[in-house]
């Protein structure tokens, strides 16, 4: 299925000027814990076939383009293909055609939100969200940057003939694949957001440290992604490694998650921790004030419309990347 118009910021991605930009905060688990939605393999993409899935993503995506409407920010539109990819065909139960049609759906549903919210005054960039083979929290083996540039190819072919503006690898966990898919989206055109996650300790899950993984995927791919975030971890484990240098001035987004448990803790947990929304909103703005390069933020695992709306509260007033 080939996009219905040319991308509207894949050539310029707006965030790149240093202006304020939200996204949204943990969809699976708000929608899991906080509404007792189902969702199939932890798939939100699996919500889209029916219109009870599809109104309850609507609201919830709504709920956070109205904010940034409110607060006068730019917004970053997630897809939900995290795990539209082939690793998860087989526990999907879907083919290549499905989860091809899954990815074009996805775009879809998000360029259809993005119409309807057409009167907030900050741009709104669609972005494709390609999450990790296997286990985020633990590695399953180490994946080879040529090995993941195959891989990842499919899927971003997919995208690139979508009205997607960019693509964003969330959650990953070590930096050959994070390099294999960055050199795949340079390939096909589409810019390329790199989100690792880390340990207790701010290091990733593989040990090694996030400057390193960083540095490694810079000199693999000739600086190609658009910037670095980190996800899927929360404050008090990576604040401290975060420092006024070369590599984490390339860092421009903080999604993380609401609970100070590790990893491990939360896969076992049959509960979901919140934390605090005003503890985690200030802690983000010290990490703004301390590293005035950082413009995107959000939410991860526990995190829901509370959290960003006490985050973007909390922020400094509007400021430009002084990297």
């Amino acid at each position: 299925m080939g996009r219905c118009d040319v991308p509207q910021y894949r050539n310029a991605l707006p965030q790149l000027s240093g202006d304020v930009f939200l996204t949204d905060a943990g969809v699976e688990t708000d929608l899991i814990f906080n509404h007792g939605i189902e969702i199939r393999e932890f798939a939100a993409h699996t919500l889209l076939p029916t219109p009870q899935g599809r109104e309850a993503l609507t609201r919830y995506f709504e709920g956070f383009l109205d904010l940034a409407r409110d607060t006068n920010t730019g917004f970053i539109l997630d897809s939900v293909t995290w795990k539209a990819h082939a690793h998860w065909a087989a526990s999907l139960g879907a083919d290549t055609a499905e989860l091809r049609a899954a990815n074009d759906d996805s775009i879809r549903f998000i360029a259809d939100l993005r119409a309807r919210h057409s009167a907030n005054a900050k741009p709104i960039v669609l972005n494709a969200v390609i999450g990790p083979r296997g286990d985020a929290y633990r590695p399953e083996g180490t994946i080879a940057m040529e090995a993941a540039e195959e891989y990842f190819f499919e899927q971003l072919g997919w995208l690139a003939a979508t009205d997607a503006d960019m693509v964003t690898a969330l959650t990953f966990n070590q930096a050959g694949e994070a390099a294999g898919l960055a050199r795949a989206a340079r390939t096909v055109g589409m810019p390329a957001v790199v989100s690792f996650t880390v340990e207790t300790n701010g290091a990733l899950p593989t040990g090694q440290s996030l400057a390193e993984a960083i540095a490694q995927v810079d000199e693999a791919t000739n600086s190609s992604p658009a910037y670095y975030m980190i996800n899927c971890a929360h404050p008090d484990h990576f604040a401290g490694v975060l420092a006024d240098a070369p590599w984490a001035r390339r860092i421009r987004g903080v999604r993380a998650n609401a609970s100070r448990r590790s990893h491990a803790e939360l896969n076992d947990s049959p509960t979901l921790d919140s934390g605090d929304p005003r503890e985690l909103a200030g802690q983000y703005r010290e990490l703004a004030e301390r590293m005035p390069w950082l413009n995107v933020f959000g939410g991860c695992c526990g995190s829901d419309l509370r959290h960003l709306t006490e985050i973007a509260r909390a922020l400094p007033g509007p400021r430009r990347a002084t990297a």
